[in-house]
């Protein structure tokens, strides 16, 4: 049995995590910016998108389709077996649906397809973790509901922003909460719920408090519990790294990695994000 997993670039997957997995294969999702199309994170980086969120059309878009079907013809040509999907929430992109359509087409390989029902580094730990247990020899029929466990009890991400200006524009926020939203300085703490679409977690009245709020929820959630942690930030480094120095006295992390927020995501969030992907360690 030969297992390779295949990814999106939604998940925020560094390249040097993954240059260093042979069997890990990743599509880039689309970013056109005033018309000319970018594969995300190869073609175009965060801060290009960042510095002219403002001043350019900037839309998002599902993977080329062409881009798809080499990837899945580069994974039969190299002799693998079997294949575990790894996608952005279908309740966020149409990315999911897209690959299923693709992988019907597929033949001599049995496949896992898992709808992580999130995004960023919430989709990037169910990635690294479906290639830990490939590395470990797990049987296939059970990766799926070890995915799924990761998911739904070891793992949460959340996020605030200092403007719903870019969730209103992206249609990822209705647009008179987001004004109303605006006016009061409500800042929300957003998540992904078990149907893969976007809710507000708790809110703060300005940044620092949702801040806190976000501080408080991870300590509750795991107390003394071993967690990795990752950090997304925009254009806001230093921020997240005075971030990441508070948690650490707080939270007992084994590994705290502080990433900017993948362009193609980045769209609708804006520069202003912080946003924490914690998962349990057993």
């Amino acid at each position: 049995m030969k297992v390779a997993v295949l990814t999106d670039s939604a998940a925020n997957l560094n390249k040097a995590f993954i240059e260093s997995h042979e069997n890990l294969f990743v599509v880039p999702l689309m970013i056109s910016v005033d018309g000319k199309e970018y594969r995300d994170q190869v073609e175009i980086s965060a801060s290009d998108i960042y510095d002219q969120l403002d001043t350019h059309k900037i839309k998002t878009s599902l993977p080329a389709l062409k881009d798809l079907e080499d990837t899945l013809n580069n994974i039969k040509k190299k002799g693998y077996t079997h294949l575990v999907v790894i996608n952005i929430s279908s309740g966020l992109s149409g990315t999911y649906n897209s690959f299923r359509m693709a992988l019907e087409e597929l033949k001599d390989i049995e496949i896992i397809h898992y709808d992580t029902r999130t995004l960023a580094g919430g989709e990037g730990v169910i990635v690294e973790y479906a290639l830990e247990l490939i590395e470990n020899n797990t049987p296939f029929h059970e990766i799926f509901d070890l995915l799924e466990t990761l998911r739904t009890k070891d793992s949460m991400a959340f996020y605030t922003i200092n403007t719903l200006k870019y969730l209103k524009e992206g249609g990822r926020i209705n647009k008179v909460e987001a004004t109303v939203g605006e006016i009061l300085n409500i800042k929300p703490v957003i998540t992904v719920n078990d149907k893969g679409v976007y809710v507000t977690l708790s809110k703060g009245i300005g940044l620092k408090r949702a801040l806190l709020k976000m501080k408080s929820i991870l300590e509750e959630e795991y107390k003394n519990d071993l967690i990795d942690l990752i950090i997304h930030f925009g254009n806001n480094y230093d921020l997240a790294l005075s971030l990441s120095e508070k948690l650490k006295t707080s939270l007992n992390i084994r590994n705290l990695k502080i990433e900017r927020l993948t362009p193609v995501l980045g769209v609708h969030t804006g520069p202003e994000i912080i946003a924490y992907v914690a998962r349990r360690i057993k």
